[in-house]
């Protein structure tokens, strides 16, 4: 196969296995009510049905992407399409709340195959000048699977119930499999030889794991004993990393490469603040306004159509242009929609909600591509791996973190409570103080990438 039939292969692969989570976590955040009524889950239970999954990608993101870097990135990659459709299939024939969130945790564990292998193989196949469209491109297919989850999404659910959102992506993920396996004859394994670092990998998901299930019982004592173990624990893992013979992380790339740690945090901040918007504003928009799943999927959809046409000429202008300049416009753009979403009240027109999703899309757009393009810019080959992985378990730790907020909010205003017309404005109290909380973390991600610009600026 020739260096250009490999690029193209590789591409189309990437960005179609790139639309099956976002398309799938969109159209769920759609069908929780849905969800919610026919497995009799409460109001803390359906934010676990997002959370179980994202915790399960967090804890295993990096172990695999590190796997993929002594095994082959494409044996990683393609062995997590083939566990997300086996996956996929089981959860149509749940009944019960406990284990749906089981096999939820397992989809998880396959996006972690996916996701933490599939920007180091695009990484390993374009070169500098090609790399910021290359991800502009794959990060575009999964804003088409963000704007089409709400909009199919609430099609399916409206009309054939929620496990057909999960039927739709069985066809769609083998296929992705099939690809693979059959266009791809290229293996890369820069890293072959070493070993994994298993007591790194436990001492992460551990404090992971301790730190998500503190946040859902703060204020609790419970709760603050769990996540003070959890930051114990990432406190172990970073004193062992810095000794290990194969880390999980080189610390020397967070300690040395300023590119490297500047742009890792400024993501998981930003992902930290905007990640459960999504989910308080599906809530808010078919319990507080009325609206049925079909037209809240249109609403929300504006936000990743946004994001989707904006990608690629971000990409292609970090090319060109300081990527860290363009990040650090979208943060500020992003925060400036967050605060204006927190003046949301029962009697908000729809048309104002439209337009700050659409502000909020055009940040996101304006830093993802740019971002990832310096993250994966800053590292050597043989630590691409960790790169896309790291990058990865920022987007999670990121995302994990901003359900645990909603879910700890959820926790002390609602409790075990299912969502009725009796505790809406209980709700609206949750939803609006989530929305000031995520503004006010963006804050700090707008210096990260501003001390990011410095190093970038001198390279």
């Amino acid at each position: 196969m020739s260096t250009r039939e490999l690029k193209r292969s590789v591409l189309l692969i990437a960005a179609f296995s790139a639309f099956i989570t976002p398309f799938m976590g969109s159209a769920v955040n759609l069908a929780l009510p849905s969800i919610g009524s026919e497995l009799e889950a409460s109001a803390k239970e359906l934010n676990w049905v997002v959370t179980s999954y994202l915790l399960g990608t967090a804890i295993f993101i990096l172990p695999f992407g590190r796997l993929g870097d002594i095994l082959g990135r494409k044996k990683i990659f393609m062995s997590g399409l083939i566990l997300f459709s086996i996956t996929t299939t089981c959860i149509l024939f749940t009944g019960n709340i406990f284990y749906f969130l089981i096999i939820r945790a397992l989809q998880g564990i396959s996006s972690a195959m996916i996701f933490g292998t599939s920007m180091a193989i695009i990484t390993s196949v374009f070169p500098p000048g090609e790399r910021g469209k290359a991800m502009g491109i794959n990060i575009t297919a999964v804003y088409a699977g963000l704007s089409s989850g709400p909009f199919i999404g609430g099609l399916l659910t409206e009309y054939l119930g929620w496990r057909s959102i999960f039927a739709f992506l069985i066809p769609v993920s083998i296929t992705a499999a099939y690809l693979t396996f059959t266009r791809i004859r290229t293996e890369w394994s820069e890293a072959k030889g070493e070993r994994l670092d298993i007591p790194g990998s436990l001492l992460l998901g551990a404090g992971l794991v301790l730190s998500l299930l503190g946040f859902s019982r703060i204020p609790g004592t419970t709760g603050i004993l769990l996540v003070s173990a959890g930051f114990l624990l990432f406190l172990s893992f970073f004193f062992y990393e810095r000794k290990a013979r194969f880390p999980l992380i080189d610390m020397r790339l967070l300690l040395s490469n300023k590119v490297f740690s500047f742009s890792n945090l400024a993501a998981m901040i930003h992902y930290s603040a905007t990640a459960a918007i999504g989910f308080f504003m599906s809530l808010y928009l078919q319990y507080l306004k009325g609206l049925d799943a079909r037209t809240a999927g249109f609403i929300i959809m504006t936000q990743p159509v946004i994001m989707a046409l904006f990608s690629i000429p971000a990409g292609k202008l970090s090319d060109k242009k300081n990527p860290g300049h363009i990040a650090s416009t979208g943060i500020g753009i992003t925060s400036v929609g967050i605060f204006a979403l927190t003046f949301i009240q029962h009697s908000t027109s729809l048309a104002y909600i439209i337009s700050i999703f659409a502000l909020i899309g055009l940040g996101y757009a304006l830093f993802s591509s740019p971002n990832s393009n310096a993250i994966m810019s800053s590292v050597e080959k043989k630590h691409l791996g960790i790169a896309s992985g790291m990058l990865g378990t920022m987007r999670m730790i990121g995302q994990t973190t901003s359900l645990g907020i909603a879910m700890m909010l959820i926790s002390i205003n609602l409790g075990d409570e299912a969502i009725n017309p009796d505790n809406f404005d209980r709700l609206l109290k949750t939803i609006r103080t989530g929305l000031i909380i995520f503004a006010l973390i963006c804050i700090p991600a707008i210096f990260a990438s501003l001390a990011r610009n410095k190093k970038l600026n001198n390279r």
